[in-house]
């Protein structure tokens, strides 16, 4: 696959349809659904593929004008991918989404991407079609909704080419935001097309790299960070279900071995949950030789864990030089930067001198904070900034990273005030616009660092810290609470101090639980300085999370300050408990 031929067609659609012409009997999307069958697969060729697609954008063109948004509330399968394309073949809008689920704040996601995007046609699966009309008739919506994979849906036949180009909007990719508040990124088919070509220069992608992985397709990691960059090669992708991954962590690696996967991607916690949750039985039956990057992103990346899972992983033919830390969001299409083909590189810096936003050799015998370098940034121009006067800062300190090219978003749909206030930034100096990423960093010799979210520090008496340091810290020091999730965040009291919620699995006496806040506090005040003014041990499952596992640190804090959490174990300061006091109902 030549540059010429990924960025030389008009759109997505025009390559695809080549790919079916030429291409029409290799396999381009592969679903396992039981790991353990000898048919426990299901395969689309290229040209299987793009009937399917056709047959799908036939029902849309009959019901949908050009533009229209449609959501998918798909579970993981194949019906998904045929689906999206399906939409994209129609001149539709895709609204990706997962399924509305059990809980009220999941359905108040989907409803508010529902309705933001102005949805009236959604599609799902003939398993979760009553589950879907469910939803709709609960929440009073005026949405359509059928099954895409019916056996009389559609007709590949009656498929009219639509007319799209580059600046065709091809989806809306919704942020891990609040409940209350989605924006849907408007992404087109130039940046598409132009993000899956700088992910393969970066990390030297061909045509014949097979791609694969669990990473949820409604996810913008999942569909375009892994399944089309696979589809726009020309290449052959094998999918699972991440709750198959989340059960049993190693038939994701089993997965990469079957398949000969080169590119598999996924975020930090599930190259720890491998460390810890694959057994040496199940090591011994691996071969990991041919994975040749394994792109990590989407949330904070530890050096700890990169060093665990090469080391872990080694008996395996595993290399280091396989680790391909990333940087992205959905605003810029998903991928920024990244680079394999060698040991990630580790940065040790003077944690003290990163709060005040310089990077400084650790003093000897000091604290050390290690930071990961995600690569050079091939297609974007790259500014760190003062996020409060807009100066652009030198290298070696930190400031919000701002980014401009081609692969960054029109903006949000429907939403014009922030989208300039995203999308517009200008540098005191006037050059813009940029896209102002809410990420905390810098560029060391080309590459970028990432120390935080702007939106998520801790500002501690005078000091800036991180919370995910914090709750990284704590999981390492204390194996009880290995492999799950917390938060830290900062309440009032009236000055700003740190409250830390984790969630516990297991049997334990009061007096233990007791023991371990103890030591947790201890952690907290020895590796960071403050003090914790509050602590509570949850309940696994407690700490909410995004679709792609990121912890949903304003919507914890907002909960705790209600009250609306139930704790096995609490520790609170009588200023915070006060705090507790006024905001409750």
């Amino acid at each position: 696959m030549t540059d010429s031929l990924l960025l030389g067609e008009p759109s997505a659609l025009h390559l695809l349809r080549r790919h079916a012409a030429e291409r029409a009997g290799r396999a381009a999307v592969t679903f396992v659904h039981d790991h353990d069958a000898p048919d426990g697969a299901r395969t689309l060729d290229y040209a299987a593929l793009d009937a399917e697609a056709r047959r799908v954008a036939s029902w849309l063109q009959e019901r949908c004008a050009p533009g229209e948004r449609v959501m998918l509330l798909h579970p993981p399968g194949l019906p998904f991918v045929t689906a999206f394309l399906g939409c994209l073949y129609a001149g539709v809008v895709a609204v990706p989404s997962p399924m509305p689920g059990q809980f009220q704040y999941q359905q108040r996601r989907v409803t508010g991407m529902a309705a933001d995007a102005g949805v009236r046609v959604a599609l799902t699966d003939t398993g979760q079609l009553a589950e879907a009309r469910q939803w709709i008739e609960n929440e009073s919506l005026d949405i359509a909704v059928a099954a895409s994979d019916a056996p009389d849906f559609g007709d590949a036949d009656r498929w009219r080419d639509p007319d799209v180009g580059p600046d065709t909007l091809v989806l809306l990719q919704y942020t891990s935001g609040s409940t209350g508040d989605p924006k849907g990124v408007m992404v087109d088919h130039g940046n598409l097309l132009h993000n899956a070509d700088s992910l393969r220069r970066a990390l030297g992608l061909t045509e014949d790299t097979n791609f694969g992985g669990w990473i949820p397709l409604y996810h913008d990691m999942g569909l375009m960070g892994q399944l089309l960059p696979s589809l726009f090669l020309g290449s052959s992708c094998a999918l699972m279900s991440p709750m198959a991954f989340l059960k049993r962590p190693h038939q994701w690696l089993a997965l990469l071995d079957r398949y000969d996967v080169g590119y598999s991607a996924a975020p930090n916690f599930a190259y720890e949950l491998c460390v810890r949750r694959v057994t040496d039985a199940q090591l011994g039956q691996l071969d990991l030789s041919r994975w040749q990057f394994a792109a990590n992103g989407s949330e904070p990346i530890q050096a700890s864990t990169l060093r665990d899972f090469a080391e872990r992983f080694a008996p395996a033919g595993f290399r280091a030089e396989a680790l391909a830390p990333c940087y992205g969001m959905a605003e810029a299409t998903v991928f920024v930067s990244g680079l394999a083909s060698r040991p990630p590189k580790i940065e040790p810096v003077d944690p003290e001198a990163l709060e005040k936003h310089s990077l400084e050799q650790p003093r000897p015998g000091g604290p050390v904070r290690e930071l990961v370098g995600c690569g050079d940034v091939p297609d974007f121009d790259v500014r760190i900034v003062d996020a409060d006067g807009h100066r652009v800062l030198p290298d070696g300190t930190t400031g919000e990273i701002w980014l401009r090219g081609p692969s960054v978003a029109a903006g949000y749909w429907g939403r014009p005030e922030a989208t300039e206030a995203t999308f517009g930034a200008r540098t005191a100096d006037g050059e813009g616009p940029f896209l102002r990423t809410g990420d905390l960093g810098t560029v060391l010799d080309g590459e970028i660092f990432v120390t935080g979210r702007s939106k998520d520090l801790l500002i501690v008496h005078g000091r800036n810290l991180y919370p995910h340091d914090i709750e990284h810290e704590l999981r390492l020091q204390h194996p009880q609470l290995a492999t799950l999730v917390g938060t830290a965040f900062t309440v009032p009291v009236p000055q700003e101090e740190v409250v830390v919620l984790h969630e516990i699995r297991g049997r334990f006496g009061e007096e233990e639980l007791r023991d371990l806040a103890v030591a947790m506090r201890a952690t907290v005040f020895r590796e960071f300085g403050v003090r914790t003014a509050g602590l509570a041990l949850l309940r696994p499952g407690t700490v909410r999370r995004t679709t792609s596992g990121k912890v949903q640190r304003s919507e914890m804090r907002a909960l705790f300050l209600q009250g609306a959490l139930t704790p096995v174990h609490e520790e609170i300061d009588p200023a915070v408990r006060a705090l507790l006091t006024e905001a409750a109902p």
